[in-house]
This record gives structure tokens, sequence and C-alpha cells, in this order.
């Protein structure tokens, strides 16, 4: 029997704002934990022990690691969009400010909602959701717009061009599980393809890029690497597989705004930052982009 749905319930709204408020606050954890932990090898250690964690919790549940089920190169592909993404993300943040890489990132709704009805038709936008992705897009570049009008760095096209990637292969990711055969894959497993691959390649990517790694860290370093893995790249993941598989990808999508304003709430609530007018109108617009994006046509 199909379970997936046409419309996000309480329940799946419920999730996607946990997940959100989540990897807002991972942003300013990530931040925080640099001057221990350089940045792409903070990434790699994340979805290494996010890796071992799922093998873990596979294991415990009895799923199977590898079954003939048609969807190996689906997978390799998707896992190869998912590790393309942060590679864009990392290196990109040595280009450019955190502000413009992040309103480049999430460019990604777009390309959801312009590719997905291309193979999936029940994924298709009415002009009123339209509004409402526009509206939420345009209301997280109104919280970020001090940083976007900072005078940028000689490179920061590259750095710019490089966001612009990890939107679309964050995009690109999401249209191939929902398009192909990995949509009726379990969630673990969908998640297995795309972290093992990072977990293969930031580490190599680190080493290349000479980032210095040192194992004698604080305290705090090491149990911000663990709530990264555990909460950030294993337990939030595996919701958000478990969503895609369930509920309207285009609409999933949308939710995904609510992570910049968050960060930029966390980073007040813990970095003391100030709280602006510009981020309370930003942070109203995503929640009226998203009741747009999620309402029922008439």
């Amino acid at each position: 029997m199909d379970q997936r749905k046409t419309h996000l319930d309480a329940l799946a709204s419920l999730m996607l704002l946990v997940c959100c408020m989540f990897w807002g606050a991972q942003q300013v954890l990530v931040k925080a934990t640099l001057p221990d932990v350089p940045p792409i090898w903070q990434a790699a250690l994340r979805f290494v022990g996010a890796t071992l964690l799922l093998l873990l919790w596979m294991r415990w549940r009895g799923l199977a690691l590898w079954l003939r089920d048609g969807t190996g190169r689906a997978g390799l592909a998707v896992g190869l969009l998912f590790t393309c993404e942060f590679v864009c993300i990392y290196v990109g943040m040595q280009y450019t400010t955190a502000s413009r890489l992040t309103i480049f990132l999430y460019t990604a709704p777009f390309w959801v909602a312009m590719l997905l009805p291309l193979w999936v038709k029940s994924e298709r936008m009415h002009p009123g959701q339209w509004l409402g992705l526009v509206l939420a897009f345009a209301s997280v570049g109104y919280a970020l717009r001090d940083g976007l009008l900072q005078p940028g760095l000689p490179t920061q096209w590259w750095g710019d061009v490089l966001a612009l990637g990890a939107g679309a292969f964050w995009g690109l990711t999401t249209v191939a599980i929902r398009s192909t055969s990995l949509a009726r894959v379990s969630p673990e497993r969908l998640l297995l393809y795309q972290i093992a691959n990072c977990a293969l390649v930031l580490p190599v990517l680190a080493f290349l890029a000479g980032e210095n790694l040192s194992l004698d860290l604080s305290a705090w370093a090491w149990g911000s690497l663990g709530i990264q893995a555990l909460v950030g790249a294993f337990l939030s993941y595996l919701v958000w597989m478990w969503l895609l598989g369930r509920y309207p990808a285009t609409r999933l999508s949308t939710f995904a705004f609510l992570t910049p304003v968050f960060a930029l709430i966390c980073g007040t609530l813990w970095l003391g930052e100030p709280l602006t007018q510009g981020l309370l109108v930003a942070l109203l617009g995503v929640a009226a982009g998203i009741v747009l994006v999620n309402r029922r046509p008439v």
C-alpha cells in the first residue's frame, strides 16, 4: 500500500521544525568549534561518526546493508551528489562570506520545484505555492542583507559559484531520490548511500586542502563533534530521509528556509549577536511562505 501523502500533516511539520532548529543551531556549533577543528575535518569526522552509528543501528534492527534490488547505481549517484554538495560548501567557505554562501545554498528548493515535476507529476506547484517559495527565499535574503552588502573578497565570485553549485547538488539529490527507485528504499539504506560517500571522500579532501588535525582535543570539541555526528548527520538526516519517502519533496524543501533564520536566532541567544527587527520580519516572511506552499489549492 502506498503510504505517500499529498500534503504535510502536523507530525511532519513538527519533525521538520525540530530538524530546522537543530540545523540552524549546528551552524553556530560548527563556527564555535573552528578554533579546535578546521571546517572540512569537522565535516569528515561528523560523517565518519554518523556512518558508524548508522551501521550499528542497521545491525541492531537486522537490516541488510546491501540488497540486489536494482538501486545500486542510483544510490551511488545520490551519494556522489550529496558529497559534491558538501565539498562545494566547505571549499566555498574559503572564498566568500557565510551570508552569501547561505543565500546561494538555499536556492535548492527552486531546483526541486522546477525539475521534480518533470518526473513526478504530483509534485507540481500552483502559482500560490510559487509565490510562497519566492517569499520565503526573499525573507532569508532580507535577514542576511547586512552580510550580503559587506565588501567582498577578491575571489568572492568563485565562492558564490561554489555556493550555487552546492544548492544545485542539494536540489538534484532530492530530485534523484524522489524520481528513481530510491523512493522505495528504506530510510536507513538511503542515508547510508549518502553519508558513507562523505565519510570516504571528505577526509581525503581535508588532507589535500592541507588542514591539520590533532586528536588532542578539548572536551568541548569532542562533545561538539559527537553532537554533530549523532544528531546532525545521523538522527536528523534519518528523519529527513523518512519524510522524503512519505511527503511531497517540494513542500518539505520549503521548510529548509527556516534553517538560516534559526541560525541567526541561535547566534543571538548563544553568541550575543543583536536581535534585529529585520530578523523578526524575516521569520514572519518565511513562515508565511511555508503556509502558502503547503496550502491546499482551492
